[in-house]
């Protein structure tokens, strides 16, 4: 007997220090969360996820060593019940117990769930025992192909949504070119002030009014005509004429086959 009240008092203080630090890992976790979560990166979350997962596997090796012994069968019973505050619990409960009372052993010493929850389980065992194996592999394998098929549709959204994505952030464009491009168009940058050849040279007029001079094909030649167009005039190869009653205006065109004055 004091063999295995000795072994059973080794087991629960191991599983009281696993306990203790699968509790602080929580409580780390829980603050980054709330605390650090513009800080917090998908790396540190899963390695948070990691440690909690290797505290609560050792945790399943300590119950299932064949040295520990089968708590089921340990019965736990409340000696005192009192409405009244508890300091000492209070202190090993870190404040989440201040009474021990009627109403919260119920809770804290539970070691089944609620009926309405057993009843549902056992219902569930009842209906899986039901099932055929092989109704049972069939269901299985639809499972696991619908899980196929749902994992093969995710891999392809995520592959195309960062193909999307470098397509977007992708620059179409040389800025530099652009920037010669809006320089040359709003202030000239770059541009030469050669003519091409075969066009007519700026005129020289000492009156104001001056014309431009419409350059023409080889065989061409500029001529001085007064007055100013007006659409009743008529045309000489394809070059509308000025009237001569409007004076101190000069235009120069060209015309083919020589120069004419206007009537």
């Amino acid at each position: 007997m004091q063999r295995e009240e000795k072994q059973l008092e080794v087991t629960l203080e191991a599983l009281i220090s696993q306990v203790a630090d699968l509790k602080n890992s929580l409580v780390s976790f829980i603050y980054k969360l709330e605390n650090e979560y513009d800080r917090l990166t998908w790396p540190s979350v899963l390695d948070s996820f990691a440690l909690l997962s290797g505290q609560l596997n050792t945790l399943n090796k300590v119950l299932k060593h064949e040295k520990t012994p089968l708590l089921r069968n340990q019965v736990i019973i409340p000696l005192v019940l009192s409405p009244d505050r508890d300091e000492e619990i209070m202190r090993q409960t870190e404040g989440r117990v201040p009474v021990f009372s009627h109403e919260v052993v119920p809770d804290h010493l539970r070691t089944k769930p609620d009926p309405e929850v057993e009843e549902q389980e056992k219902q569930l065992i009842t209906d899986a025992a039901r099932i055929s194996p092989d109704v049972a592999q069939k269901q299985i394998q639809s499972l696991n192909k619908m899980c196929s098929n749902l994992l093969e549709k995710i891999s392809k959204e995520e592959r195309e949504s960062e193909s999307g994505g470098l397509r977007q952030n992708k620059q179409t464009f040389n800025p530099t070119d652009t920037n010669a491009l809006v320089a040359a168009v709003a202030f000239g940058k770059g541009l030469s002030n050669r003519r091409p050849p075969g066009s007519g040279g700026p005129v020289q007029s000492g009156q104001p009014g001056t014309g431009p001079i419409i350059a023409g094909a080889s065989g061409m030649q500029q001529v001085q005509i007064s007055g100013a167009p007006t659409p009743q005039q008529p045309m000489l190869a394809g070059v509308q004429m000025s009237q001569a009653s409007q004076p101190g205006i000069r235009q120069e065109f060209a015309v083919c086959h020589g120069s004419k004055k206007p009537m």
